[in-house]
């Protein structure tokens, strides 16, 4: 970073209590009021007033005897900028950089130290300095540019902020190759490499330290040349972000009052959210799914208008299928809401994304597109689905509801949602029959692979209906099979028979089938009347136990010999034994 030395002499000032004095034999004979200080200055024996402009017009009306006093609050800068215009006058050494410039030049412009005043002035050597090095410079014009945040009107009116603004977009603009100068780029890897090219997104973190306003002005600016692609402007905006906007991890609120400090702070980070989702390119693609999701989250707890959180929605069900699991694992911020992660941002998301895709998908020539636009989404959902699972505090209705909103067509089979069911089950053991057979009631049987079928039906965790409804399934199945295979009985498999015939060659959930039926007979007439009363009768007994468990509690513990046995088990196995009966005769 430059800088300019003005003087030669050494710091003679010295501070006694609030009182700014300069070593010198002359008696003081100007005292100047800044805020709390006091400077005891001269008049003429040092070109303090030959040199100010306001200082000459203020003492005009005085006798050169005469003691003067000022007060000179409202000055640019405070008394910091006024020491060194004073420290310039008596020709004490002083150093300008894009750090202390801006309140120098304003200070100088309000003491009215011009070449006409005095040839040479402070006003002249500072624009020359501005000029020739702040604004040729990177770092010093963004520098400089933060300064002006102190005296936004002086600097405005001084054309300070414009002058920075235009060299800043000048230099963005300049093709990388180009670029000569010094920046800040700190992503991970890129100082490993060697003889690396200057890239394309090279500005991007020293523009981030701006303020929200000053950054906005400068990326407006940008889009309006469209030079740069809208992926690079995503990128800038996704680094001013991560900048400035809190983290991800922060904890609940606890329902609190919060403190002014905190409150303050909420309401700026909701203007730059509010900026940022502004300016967000309206190319698909310009920001990825990933930051939406981000800038979502974080909009929750920032309490951000409607109109953001609608548009954030809308853009991220844009890019919905290009999401992974990790983009939607976002922790909830409502203090209603008991569960680790927020599924309802998820799945307004999605309801969006469905939408749309059934307003485009009719009328689109390639329908393959949209086939597998809406499968990726299908498989990222029930993969969500199998994460969430672990929660402990996950509501059946809240993992039904997302589950249930993802359409058929969207789901090629049931493995993966199959899998997250299982999850479910295996982490909240105490769910009631009625939740696990709503659960299990989302799952399609017939859209389930040999193996996880096969895995499905050993299960003990699902309800004895979703695996009556599986054993139906493979009879159905097996009966259009080969006759060079026996076709099992429903409760042979219910019941874990050892003879049970695979349907494929392939192993089951990595356990092969040893054994296989040695009587392969054809079966008569009779044999089939009786399989179809097997089948009936194992439904009735399911319904009668489900009906039955109102009437368990009222039953007389004591009479166990006139107890009714209700155990699924015994009555599929007397079922059979009365069908086979029926077959004998």
């Amino acid at each position: 970073m430059k800088f300019m030395k003005l003087g030669t002499k050494a710091d003679t000032f010295y501070t006694e209590q609030a009182t700014r004095t300069l070593i010198s034999e002359i008696a003081a004979d100007l005292v100047i009021q800044i805020n709390d200080i006091t400077y005891l200055l001269h008049k003429l024996q040092f070109p303090l007033l030959p040199k100010c402009g306001l200082l000459q017009r203020l003492c005009y009306d005085t006798s050169d005897s005469e003691s003067v006093s000022l007060e000179l609050h409202d000055i640019p800068g405070g008394e910091d900028a006024f020491e060194l215009c004073a420290k310039f006058c008596y020709g004490i050494a002083i150093n300008i950089s894009a750090h202390n410039f801006v309140s120098a030049l304003c200070a100088a412009k309000f003491l009215r130290m011009n070449d006409s005043i005095e040839k040479g002035n402070l006003v002249g050597k500072l624009e020359s300095f501005f000029n020739s090095c702040i604004l040729e410079g990177w770092k010093d014009s963004i520098a400089t540019l933060q300064t002006t945040a102190t005296l936004p009107e002086w600097s405005e009116n001084l054309g300070i902020v414009r002058k920075c603004i235009d060299s800043i977009i000048e230099k963005i603009l300049t093709p990388p190759p180009q670029v000569k100068w010094s920046y800040t780029y700190t992503r991970p890897g890129y100082t490993k490499k060697q003889h690396h090219s200057v890239p394309k997104d090279w500005w991007t973190e020293d523009v981030s330290d701006l303020d929200i306003d000053l950054f906005r002005c400068i990326i407006m600016a940008i889009r309006s040349t469209y030079v740069l692609p809208p992926q690079l402007i995503g990128e800038a905006l996704h680094v001013y972000a991560c900048r400035w906007l809190p983290g991800l991890t922060k904890l609940k609120s606890s329902g609190s009052s919060a403190s002014q400090t905190e409150e303050s702070n909420k309401e700026k980070n909701r203007k730059i959210l509010e900026t940022i989702v502004s300016m967000i390119p309206a190319d698909r693609g310009s920001v990825s799914v990933g930051f939406l999701f981000r800038l979502l989250s974080i909009s929750i707890h920032l309490g951000v208008s409607s109109v953001t959180k609608t548009e954030l929605i809308r853009r991220a069900s844009l890019q919905f299928e290009e999401a992974t699991v990790s983009d939607l694992l976002y922790p909830s911020k409502s203090s209603s809401d008991q569960n680790y992660y927020d599924t309802e941002l998820v799945l307004a998301v999605l309801e969006t994304f469905l939408k749309l895709w059934k307003r485009m998908s009719p009328g689109a020539v390639d329908n393959s597109y949209f086939l597998r636009s809406i499968r990726n989404v299908g498989k990222l959902i029930d993969s969500y689905l199998q994460v969430v699972a672990r929660d402990d505090n996950m509501q059946v209705s809240k993992f039904v509801s997302l589950a249930e909103t993802v359409p058929s067509i969207a789901r090629e089979d049931h493995d993966d949602l199959y899998q997250a069911i299982n999850i479910y089950l295996k982490v909240h053991t105490d769910l009631s029959k009625a939740d696990k057979k709503r659960l299990c009631g989302i799952l399609d049987c017939q859209r389930l692979s040999p193996e996880v079928r096969a895995h499905a039906v050993k299960n003990e965790l699902l309800p004895l209906r979703t695996v009556v409804q599986l054993l139906y399934f493979e009879q159905d199945k097996g009966s259009k099979a080969t006759t060079s295979h026996k076709l099992p009985k429903p409760h042979e498999i219910l019941l874990g028979a050892k003879h049970r015939p695979a349907t494929t060659n392939e192993e089951f959930n990595g356990e092969e089938i040893r054994e296989r039926d040695h009587h392969k007979t054809k079966r008569s007439d009779g044999k089939l009347l009786a399989l179809d009363l097997e089948k009936k009768m194992v439904i009735k007994g399911d319904i009668e136990e489900t009906r039955s468990e109102k009437a368990r509690g009222i039953k007389d513990a004591s009479s166990s010999s006139g107890k009714v046995d209700l155990d699924p088990k015994k009555i599929i196995r007397r079922t059979r034994s009365k069908s086979e009966h029926g077959v004998k005769k």
